[in-house]
């Protein structure tokens, strides 16, 4: 069976087209576009190597698979071994071409928080044209706690940091030096000292073992009364019913989610009434933007480089830890 990438993308432009035929043409693959992963599923068996926003089932279809290399930068759902009819076959994401846009969206809502838009929205909308009681706040001077320092929570510590002095604190699993934007760099470990101190807490992690409910109620507590809450990792990092109460009750002073569970969030869900919460569907990382495009593809093409010249890949996965 001849060599073949199979590529399911759904911002597809010529420009991008010819960088992928001109570079699998190189390395002597030829390139197999899917118009989206439905039309994959079953037909995918000559692929060697797919690229691109792939459902499961494309995966679990693909009889000659090596090397799924994904669009996102979240791959939890591919990381089961029995997902694969290749065992050895290889997982890589696109972690690293999602901070920019994710770290504005953070710098967004944070600040949306901050400046009480939801409440002046609504305010406005109900034919009032006044100031509202009580203060504003602002990144700048503020105690900043980035719970996930990978690309996507330094990009934003990076923006925070721009808006003037502020205590900026990343926490991680390992204690190792980070980006000079972080303060200092601590444990998760230590996670339970540094909560009281956090005024704005940014959390940008991977679903693993590790990070489901880590923000659980009692972590919640430790808060101290009026702190932010935003998160844009993924979903099952929240005890959701003990934000919801954190907000009602006023002990959080907001908070703006971008991952939920479950996904989509149905309609009478508790969360969609909580007091100052700001939803988003999973937009963060939106794929519009035009620099998050040109760097997967630019990633999966210094990949293909390293898969066909038998090193290691820039980025791939360990699906074993999940990252």
């Amino acid at each position: 069976m001849g060599k073949t990438i199979g590529v399911i993308i759904d911002y597809l432009t010529d420009d991008y087209r010819r960088m992928i035929d001109e570079a699998a043409a190189k390395h002597g693959y030829a390139t197999r576009y899917f118009p989206d992963s439905r039309s994959a599923v079953g037909s995918a068996d000559d692929c060697e190597i797919l690229f691109g926003h792939c459902s499961q089932k494309v995966i679990a279809s693909a009889q000659n698979l090596k090397w799924f290399c994904c669009c996102w930068a979240g791959i939890d759902r591919f990381c089961r071994d029995e997902l694969y009819r290749q065992p050895d076959c290889r997982l890589s994401n696109s972690s690293g071409a999602y901070g920019v846009t994710i770290a504005e969206h953070l710098v967004m809502v944070s600040l949306m928080l901050m400046r009480r838009q939801m409440e002046y929205t609504e305010l406005i909308r109900s034919g009032g044209w006044d100031t509202l009681p009580g203060n504003i706040r602002s990144l700048h001077g503020c105690r900043v706690t980035v719970l996930g320092t990978g690309d996507i929570g330094t990009e934003f510590a990076r923006r925070a940091r721009s808006f003037g002095p502020a205590r900026i604190t990343g926490v991680r699993r390992s204690a190792k030096p980070g980006d000079a934007a972080f303060d200092e760099m601590r444990t998760t470990a230590e996670l339970d000292a540094i909560l009281p101190e956090t005024e704005l807490l940014v959390m940008a992690l991977p679903n693993t073992p590790d990070t489901v409910n880590i923000l659980s109620r009692e972590r919640m507590a430790l808060l101290p009364e009026g702190a932010l809450v935003v998160n844009v990792g993924r979903g099952t990092a929240v005890d959701q019913d003990a934000l919801i109460d954190a907000l009602n009750s006023g002990h959080l002073g907001g908070a703006a989610l971008d991952v939920v569970v479950p996904e989509p969030l149905p309609a009478d869900h508790p969360l969609r009434g909580a007091k100052n919460l700001l939803l988003t569907p999973h937009v963060a990382g939106n794929m519009t933007l035009p620099y998050t495009q040109q760097r997967t593809i630019d990633m999966f093409l210094e990949d293909l480089d390293n898969y066909v010249s038998g090193r290691p890949l820039a980025h791939e996965v360990d699906r074993r830890k999940g990252y």
